[in-house]
């Protein structure tokens, strides 16, 4: 499947829409003076312990003092103590660690008052963004990642991807990784190391090892939390962990973003700089290629599909729910059939809004009934088919008795969350209505359908003048594509008591055709 990057810039902001078949799979945004990432790494202060929580609250120099759990300390957080104290203090002086003697293991069981004292100085890694009145969340796993290996300090263990499937490729890797890794630390493997030369990932280890310099001689000269390396920006960071052979497009609408991620593909895959196109179209980049209609689209309480089915999502304190409804136009056939095939539809359409919305935590999906296991157990397997693209950790479960899946999704920044309503132009804005960007649409499905369920009738489209003049307007226009489309001519009509978006479809005894 073919995958497009879009990338907009403005001073204020970089907004990132990911499509995989021309459809919008993931948006991101990132504030140009944003000072807190994921997988920013800090020189943190233990302000205050809490052993009934048994975590603590680190100060990183963020408003909000950051949240450090006992399960994020890590088996090598006594070595990460005593390595920030020998350099902070001068007595370890050596920018790897060749010659630094880690020290046992932290058991998975005890207490955060025991690892730290109060105001003890350690390095910590932001492990989730702040989200709503919580701040940062962090861990002391420190992990430096490059385009095909991270960096584990402090550990000797080599790990390959589980997505690398072949047997032979992994011990491969493995024996390579093996051989060049640098003392006292381990390496995770990641997939787009498959198939990679031993010079390929040798060259990345050597630039993490550069990274890891860096942070030994920023905590020389630091004494107080302050931020100690930064994670790539957002762009750079999405093309390291997505680029592959599928990507045939960057496209950028800013000269200096171009010529900043092109210095970066040539770092890291000088092949794919030919993708990378810059945008100087006079329409707005993101109308230029449908984004703005998708999100407009896609972000709704309710979210409808070409079949008519739809799905609506609501957000509780909790969790997610996420239920699925046939709609009026399903088509007529058995019913365990058209329940599975919506079942199907709805999954895809659910794995694309969990990425596309980045929603994490607990979500509950209550599909459309079905009576056969063997259903059931399809309906499990093609939704982790459809998941398998999510780059964020996620599990999920087969359906419940009551016919319920639950998925759990790693969160870590705050859901994406679009406003698509608009003011309505009827009732001056004492009311909202759908985005009037669908109209035309919603009116293209619903011609689709009537000619599908009544091919052989005449019927006519009444709207308000406005869409009337739109539909009439240019050549070809709106009106004779269909003509040309469905082989069917189309009459129109216009009705000025009609409201912006509202249209009626007519037969030939001038009766109304009711589509639910």
């Amino acid at each position: 499947m073919d995958k497009e990057l879009i990338i907009k810039s403005t001073l204020s902001d970089v907004e990132i829409a990911l499509l995989e078949g021309s459809r919008l799979v993931e948006i991101h945004r990132q504030k140009t003076n944003n000072n807190s990432t994921v997988g920013d790494i800090f020189l943190g202060c233990a302000k205050k312990l809490m052993p009934g929580l048994n975590a603590g609250f680190i100060d990183i120099g963020h408003r909000k003092d950051a949240f450090l759990h006992y399960t994020d300390l890590g088996p090598q957080i006594n070595s990460l103590i005593k390595y920030t104290d020998s350099v902070m203090k001068g007595s370890y002086n050596s920018p790897l660690l060749e010659n630094f003697e880690l020290e046992p293991d932290n058991p998975k069981t005890g207490k955060i008052d025991q690892v730290f004292a109060r105001n003890a100085h350690v390095l910590v890694q932001v492990l989730k963004e702040p989200i709503s009145t919580k701040g940062p969340r962090l861990s002391c796993e420190l992990t430096i990642p490059g385009r095909y290996v991270v960096l584990t300090p402090f550990s000797d263990i080599v790990a390959v991807s589980k997505k690398i499937s072949s047997g032979d490729e992994r011990k491969r890797l493995k024996v390579l990784v093996e051989s060049i890794r640098p003392k006292n630390f381990g390496v995770i493997v990641r997939t787009a190391a498959e198939g990679k030369k031993v010079a390929d990932l040798h060259n990345d280890i050597r630039e993490l090892e550069e990274k890891w310099k860096t942070i030994f001689n920023q905590l020389k000269k630091t004494k107080s939390p302050d931020k100690i390396l930064s994670e790539i920006d957002k762009t750079s960071s999405i093309l390291r962990d997505i680029l592959n052979d599928n990507f045939n497009k960057i496209i950028v609408d800013d000269k200096e973003m171009h010529q900043s991620i092109k210095e970066y593909l040539q770092s890291i895959a000088p092949d794919k700089v030919k993708i990378l196109q810059q945008y100087k179209g006079s329409r707005h980049i993101f109308d230029n290629f449908d984004i703005n209609r998708q999100i407009k689209a896609s972000f709704g309480k309710t979210s409808t599909m070409s079949s008519g089915a739809y799905i609506v999502i609501e957000h509780t304190e909790a969790m997610h729910v996420i239920d699925v409804n046939s709609g009026p136009k399903t088509q007529k056939r058995d019913q365990e059939d058209a329940a599975m095939a919506v079942n199907l539809e709805a999954a895809e359409e659910i794995a694309r809004q969990l990425r596309l919305r980045d929603i994490g935590g607990l979500i509950i999906v209550d599909f459309i009934d079905m009576r056969t296991s063997e259903n059931k157990t399809s309906l499990y397997n093609k939704m982790k088919d459809f998941m398998q693209g999510d780059r964020a950790q996620h599990t999920i479960l087969p359906l419940s008795k009551f016919g319920l899946m639950q998925i759990t999704r790693q969160r870590t920044r705050p859901e994406v969350n679009i406003d698509t309503t608009e003011l309505c132009p009827t009732c001056l804005g004492t009311g909202k209505v759908n985005p009037s960007i669908l109209v035309i649409d919603n009116i293209q499905r619903d011609i689709e359908y009537i000619i599908q369920s009544r091919p052989k009738s005449k019927f006519r489209l009444d709207a308000n003048q406005f869409i009337y003049a739109y539909l009439k307007s240019g050549w070809p226009s709106i009106q004779m594509k269909w003509f040309m489309k469905y082989k069917k001519w189309i009459s129109l009509g216009q009705n000025t008591d009609y409201h912006l978006f509202e249209y009626k479809f007519y037969d030939e005894a001038n009766d109304e055709i009711r589509l639910s």
